[in-house]
């Protein structure tokens, strides 16, 4: 039994990171209908730009989130002027053939300023722990998780409790009428892009500790975070955050009681199982076909 719930608190505790990681994603679809599956890129960006001022600093990586979010949120917003807003008017099938040419661009940079090899981010604490009764936590995922929390709170703060986070919200869920009662639409979509990159330069900078990292990297992250969004409901930030608590626990559970290479198949089964019992997701709305918007 003290097994069980081991493997279920580290579980637990790598979907709290998973929902940071998986946030922006979710948001971005939510108000843009923009698959970006350069968002996978974008954590393993943020997690080199991370090595790089630990390795030439010392400055703790969760601090760095303070240098990183800015950075990747002002990366988001260029590349939205440069590539993203032509998008407006396509079918999400056209974000995903751009957003992936952008991934393929990052991973390259990253292999010629990198040289392609593994890095990792090794702080004091990064292989101590803590122990709660018979259960033992390890030092960086809590640290992790907790910065994770922190962050969505903020960001769900954000969303719902200020005049820009109710610009956004009125922008995805009807663009015509937002337009009508004065919200710049273009101006809204374009911070949204740009707020939805800046949680990676956090994500980012939190899986640098918790894993290492190579530019390719990127493939097994979008995978990941495209189960969690499936799972949740694609758009719902709520649902992003229990469908990364349920990836977490499925993978720590595959590795203990399956076998660890099993693991990166997790997030694969979830999206078919999903897709066939419940399309839209734990959270997510199913749309009606039958209804000609204008």
């Amino acid at each position: 039994m003290t097994g069980f719930v081991q493997t279920l608190v580290n579980g637990l505790l790598l979907g709290g990171v998973y929902a940071l990681a998986a946030s922006g994603l979710t948001l971005v679809f939510g108000v843009m209908n923009v698959i970006n599956v350069a968002h996978g890129a974008m954590l393993i960006l943020a997690a080199y730009l991370t090595y790089t001022i630990w390795s030439h600093t010392g400055i703790d990586p969760i601090l760095s989130i303070l240098i990183t979010t800015p950075i990747m949120f002002g990366f988001g917003w260029l590349l939205y002027r440069v590539a993203i807003r032509r998008l407006a008017g396509t079918a999400a099938s056209m974000s995903v053939l751009l957003t992936f040419a952008i991934a393929l661009m990052i991973e390259g940079s990253l292999g010629l300023v990198y040289q392609g090899t593994f890095k990792s981010v090794t702080p004091s604490y990064f292989d101590t722990s803590m122990q709660v009764g018979p259960i033992y936590v390890t030092t960086a995922r809590l640290y992790a998780c907790a910065t994770a929390l922190v962050i969505i709170v903020c960001l769900f703060l954000v969303l719902t409790k200020t005049w820009v986070g109710r610009a956004i919200r009125a922008s995805a869920q009807n663009p015509q009428v937002a337009r009508l009662v004065g919200i710049d639409v273009k101006a809204v979509a374009a911070f949204a892009f740009a707020l939805g990159v800046a949680t990676t330069g956090a994500g980012g900078s939190l899986i640098s500790v918790l894993y290492p990292f190579l530019p390719a990297s990127h493939y097994q992250w979008i995978s990941r975070l495209l189960g969690v969004i499936v799972l949740g409901g694609m758009g719902s930030l709520p649902g992003a955050v229990i469908g990364a608590l349920a990836i977490g626990v499925g993978e720590t559970m595959t590795t203990a009681y399956i076998s660890p290479s099993w693991q990166t198949a997790v997030p694969y089964v979830v999206i078919f199982v999903v897709l066939l019992v419940r399309p839209q997701g734990i959270l997510g709305r199913r749309t009606r076909q039958d209804i000609v918007t204008a």
